[in-house]
């Protein structure tokens, strides 16, 4: 299945070139040979359990990736500079119980949410090239989850305008689409009452598998602690959480 995967990926009018191995990941596959690496293997198997295990399914999903990912320009991304603006927005910091590390979307506080999103396609490489970091803290061998928190602190109901929305519904179909089986599990934080259909509106462009993984939390340190303690422990989760890091 794998040669075929490599020539619609990347030769699909010469269906007879010669098959080389690709990088995914980090992970160099080799389509005549994956159990060379055991990585390979527990990435080929993320498409296929997002696709319950369907394999003509996950075959398509795999070339649509790769295809995506040259498409992109993912080298280029990641090498990308961005403003200053962007280095409040996304951080990485510490593990859950089980080691898989904790990454922090914030789209509220101090950071200027309207200059964030005021360019929808930059906001959606400097997006990309983040999940991208993030995913080196994975080692594909004991850890190939993580676990995302997002932190809307201070969005009104009328703060979030066309770009916000916009932006949003595309990243996600970017990480349901090309990025299966990354996420363990997703907390919003700091969202107002009223704004629960921000939490709500995900379900919309994604599987209901995926929508589980999601859980909504209310404002407060305390109340975001109760939350997420059960799952990460107090000196790996920043105090403006409800932990006792010092992080930020």
């Amino acid at each position: 299945m794998l040669p075929e995967v490599w020539r619609a990926a990347y030769s699909p009018d010469d269906l007879k070139a010669e098959v080389k191995s690709f990088t995914l990941w980090r992970v160099t596959i080799d389509p005549n040979n994956p159990a060379t690496d055991a990585r390979a293997s527990v990435i080929l198997m993320k498409f296929l359990r997002a696709k319950e295990l369907k394999v003509n399914d996950a075959k398509t999903a795999l070339i649509a990736t790769l295809r995506w990912r040259d498409e992109m320009k993912i080298d280029e991304i990641e090498t990308e500079e961005f403003p200053k603006i962007f280095s409040g927005a996304g951080r990485n910091f510490g593990h859950d119980k089980q080691g898989r590390p904790v990454t922090y979307n914030v789209y509220g506080g101090d950071v200027d949410v309207k200059e964030l999103f005021s360019d929808v396609r930059r906001f959606i490489r400097w997006r990309v090239q983040f999940m991208e970091k993030s995913i080196e803290l994975l080692d594909f061998e004991n850890v190939d989850q993580m676990v995302q928190i997002h932190d809307y602190k201070g969005v009104s109901m009328m703060s979030r305008g066309a770009n916000e929305k916009a932006a949003a519904s595309e990243a996600t179909n970017i990480f349901q689409s090309h990025y299966p089986e990354f996420l363990v599990s997703k907390f919003f934080v700091n969202v107002p009452t009223f704004m629960a259909w921000v939490f709500w509106a995900f379900k919309a462009f994604m599987s209901a598998k995926t929508f589980a993984k999601f859980s909504m939390v209310g404002t407060g340190e305390s109340t975001i602690g109760v939350a997420l303690l059960p799952y990460i422990d107090a000196k790996e989760l920043p105090k403006v959480y409800g932990g006792e890091a010092d992080a930020w």
